[in-house]
C-alpha cells in the first residue's frame, strides 16, 4: 500500500468506529504558514482569552524543516495561549511561546458556541512554507512528491511532518487521560497559507487553485471524510515594500483561493485579513489575529448548519 493509504487504514479506526462510552471531541486541523503559527503577542490578550480554556484539547508539533527525521512529537494537553511561532516540544514537554495565532479566539468561540461539545485541536504550521515545489525554497514545501537532491531524509517535506503529526495525535485513544477512551469527529480544517507561493512566479501563482485543491483533497482523506469543513483565510497585504506590495502576486494567489472556496461546497473563506494591521511587514497584530479565530470558528458554524 502507498503511505497515504496505510496512513488513512491506521488512523479511520480511531478516528471514525465507534467507541462503547467514549468521549466525543470536535476534530479541527490547523495548517498552513506563519500567519497560521500566529505572531500575535500572548501579553496583548484580553482576560477572557487568557488561561486554560477546560472541555479544549490540543495536540501541537512544533514546526520542523524539511530533509529532518519526521517524527511529529507532541502531546495532547489543556488548551491555553502560547501556541504561536516560538513554540518547542522539547523532552516530553510543551514549552509555550509569548505568541498566539487564530487558535485561541477560534477555539474560545467554538466552545462557547457549543459549551456541551468537547473540542481537539490538532495544529502544525510552518513558516515560510508553500504549497508548489518551486516556491518552497529553505522554509519547506507541502507537495507530498517534493524531495531534495540529497541527504539522509532528502524525501521529507512537511506534507510528511504534517501524517506523522496525525499519526502521533491519532494513536493516543485516551487524549484527557481521564480513563475513558476518547472519540475524534472530524468537524474541520482551518488552512491560513499562500503569501510564499504569492512571492514567487507568475505560474505558481496561476496553479495555486489547484495545487491547493490536492492539499486539501489528502488532508480530509487523513481525517477519512470526503467533506469535512475547510475554511481558508485570505491572505492580504501590508503594502510596507518600495514597489507597494510585499508578494507580488498576492491577488492571483487571492483570486485562486475564492475560485477553491467558490468549487467546493464544503470551504468557506475568510477576507476579513484585508482590514487588518500589521506587527511587521508579513503578519497581522494581536488584534487582527484575535478577530480572524472568531472569523474561522463563524464560518465553522455556518458550514455546519443544514444546507
Amino acid at each position: 500500500m502507498s503511505r497515504l493509504i496505510q496512513f488513512v487504514v491506521l488512523i479511520s479506526v480511531s478516528v471514525m468506529l465507534p467507541l462503547a462510552n467514549a468521549d466525543e471531541y470536535d476534530l479541527y486541523f490547523l495548517g498552513g504558514q506563519s500567519n497560521m503559527e500566529g505572531f500575535g503577542t500572548v501579553a496583548e490578550l484580553p482576560d477572557e482569552l487568557q488561561g486554560q480554556l477546560d472541555g479544549v484539547m490540543i495536540f501541537h508539533s512544533a514546526p520542523m524543516t524539511d530533509q529532518t527525521a519526521a517524527s511529529g512529537d507532541g502531546i495532547w494537553s489543556v488548551f491555553r495561549p502560547g501556541h504561536g511561532t516560538g513554540f518547542v516540544f522539547n523532552d516530553g514537554k510543551n514549552i509555550y511561546s509569548d505568541r498566539f495565532g487564530l487558535e485561541v479566539s477560534m477555539a474560545h468561540a467554538l466552545h462557547a458556541a457549543s459549551p456541551n461539545r468537547k473540542i481537539a485541536i490538532i495544529k502544525y504550521a510552518r513558516n515560510g512554507s508553500s504549497i508548489a515545489i518551486g516556491a518552497a525554497g529553505p522554509w519547506g514545501c507541502w507537495d507530498p512528491d517534493f524531495q531534495a537532491t540529497d541527504g539522509e531524509f532528502r524525501g521529507v517535506n512537511q506534507y510528511d511532518h504534517f501524517l506523522a503529526t496525525m499519526r502521533r495525535a491519532m494513536a493516543d485513544q485516551d487524549i484527557d487521560d481521564d480513563g475513558v477512551a476518547d472519540q475524534l469527529i472530524p468537524k474541520g480544517i482551518a488552512w491560513m497559507q499562500g503569501e510564499s507561493d504569492a512571492a514567487s512566479d507568475l505560474q505558481t501563482a496561476e496553479n495555486y487553485q489547484a495545487n491547493l485543491k490536492r492539499l486539501m483533497d489528502l488532508i480530509r482523506a487523513t481525517m477519512h471524510v470526503d467533506d469535512v469543513p475547510v475554511v481558508i483565510g485570505r491572505i492580504s497585504d501590508s503594502g510596507n515594500h518600495p514597489s507597494g506590495k510585499v508578494w507580488k502576486h498576492g491577488e492571483r494567489v487571492r483570486t485562486a483561493q475564492q475560485d477553491f472556496v467558490d468549487q467546493d461546497s464544503s470551504a468557506a473563506i475568510v477576507t476579513s485579513t484585508d482590514d487588518y494591521a500589521y506587527s511587521d511587514p508579513w503578519h497581522y497584530d494581536s488584534k487582527g489575529y484575535i478577530d480572524l479565530g472568531r472569523r474561522f470558528a463563524e464560518a465553522f458554524k455556518s458550514l455546519a448548519e443544514p444546507k
